[in-house]
């Protein structure tokens, strides 16, 4: 007896048959299935939305600027080779500007002022209303053209503001709704106190477009004229130059930005930089290695899962074999070959895993979006290739783990399975 087209489908409906026949122990064998894949989707989605967060923030801030430091940014500046490095300095800025044929402008910024030690009191007052969370920069005034900065209201900082030293500020919106709540007063011209002194308010800045889970490192900011900065925070001799680069030159500009402080900080041919640059690109590179990491962990967890469930689907496929010996018997007997027989077994697994699948996949559907609804800023995105995937893997756990059950009922005696009892 030859094997007909309709094969597949029949296999398909006899393996649906097995499953609906034995539900509870169906559902024990595909758990393992459904746990791998509920886990490798959720994290899957919830790491690629962070990654387009991140993207969409260096994009907002600008994909050609250039970050210049004399410590390592984004973590592994607290050794003491690098606590021992000298800050870079305005003089520097100028020899770069000068130097250099692919450079449009450099912010300077002094980072943090807050942050070093009790020598500055970063706490805001206005009335009886604090503000304690402030991240207080002193920047340069061409600051807000080389990041887009908007401003929501009031005017930016200007080169007068800069020269004479000014207590001013240009506040985040954090800021502007702890000190002044009601959106209808203005915080335009508004006297705080901080630091033992006395600050005018000129701006509020405009929030980001857009923002890692809802938020910007600009909403906490407090910004105030460089040279402000330097008179109220003496000790504090930071700075962070943000370079601007002319587009599609990006490699041209940090090559002329290394080989110019390398020279100003007399740095030996063979030794390391004792400064660090960053580009956009490093910064979402750096974030991508994150990625991998928390990807890894989540991988060897849905893997383990698929290894607990591909057991078991071997596991049930061989109790199979062992009930059904008598049918493949009668199959072989009027003309089933090997090769049917394998098929038959293989393709009742994989339907059994990709029921796992499936499960699997529309619980982690659910999931993800029900995280969006409760927590809208949580970027949770699911994929196509996150659909494919899963759904491929899911049957290819059942033809990896279906093959020893369908060899063994391969190679059945037809004679000793009609005797079988």
């Amino acid at each position: 007896m030859k094997l007909s087209t309709s094969l597949p489908i029949e296999v398909v409906k006899m393996a649906l048959d097995s499953i609906m026949g034995h539900k509870f122990r169906s559902a024990l064998t595909i758990i393992g299935i459904v746990v791998g894949i509920i886990t490798a989707v959720v994290v899957a989605s919830i790491l690629t939305g962070m990654r387009q967060s991140i993207v969409s923030i260096v994009e907002e801030y600008g994909t050609n600027n250039i970050y210049v430091f004399h410590l390592s940014m984004g973590g592994g500046g607290n050794n003491r080779d690098e606590r021992n490095r000298k800050p870079l300095t305005d003089a520097d800025a100028d020899a770069i500007m000068n130097q250099s044929t692919t450079i449009n402008d450099i912010a300077l910024i002094n980072p943090g002022i807050g942050n070093f030690g009790p020598s500055f009191d970063d706490n805001l007052k206005y009335e009886d209303r604090n503000y304690r969370w402030a991240s207080v920069d002193g920047v340069s005034t061409n600051y807000d053209r080389i990041l887009n900065l908007g401003i929501k209201e009031g005017r930016w900082l200007t080169e007068a503001d800069n020269l004479q030293r000014r207590n001013v500020l240009v506040i985040g919106v954090s800021c502007r709704e702890a000190l002044f709540p009601n959106p209808d007063e203005s915080a335009i011209g508004k006297v705080v106190r901080m630091n033992g002194d006395t600050w005018e308010i000129v701006g509020v800045v405009e929030k980001r477009k857009s923002g890692f889970f809802g938020e910007n490192e600009e909403d906490q900011k407090v910004f105030m004229p460089y040279r402000t900065s330097r008179k109220a925070a003496p000790l504090r001799d930071f700075t962070l130059l943000i370079v601007q680069g002319k587009p599609d030159k990006l490699s041209d500009t940090v090559a002329e930005i290394e080989s110019v402080l390398r020279q100003r900080r007399e740095v030996k041919f063979g030794e390391k930089n004792d400064f660090d640059i960053k580009t956009p690109e490093a910064f979402i590179a750096q974030f991508d290695g994150i990625i991998a990491g928390v990807g890894s962990a989540a991988i060897a967890i849905s893997c383990l899962g698929l290894l607990v469930g591909g057991i078991g689907v071997m596991n049930i496929m061989l109790v199979s074999v062992t009930e059904r010996t008598k049918e493949i018997g009668i199959r072989k007997a009027i003309g089933a070959t090997r090769g049917a027989i394998v098929f038959q077994f293989l393709l009742e697994a994989m339907t059994l895993t990709a029921i796992g699948g499936i499960i699997g996949l529309a619980v982690a559907l659910g999931i993800s979006n029900l995280l969006m609804l409760l927590l809208p800023t949580l970027p949770a995105q699911v994929e196509l290739w996150m659909i494919l995937l899963s759904l491929g893997v899911s049957i290819g756990v059942g033809l990896v783990f279906g093959v020893l059950p369908a060899r063994k009922a391969a190679r059945l005696d037809p004679i000793e399975c009609l005797r079988y009892e």
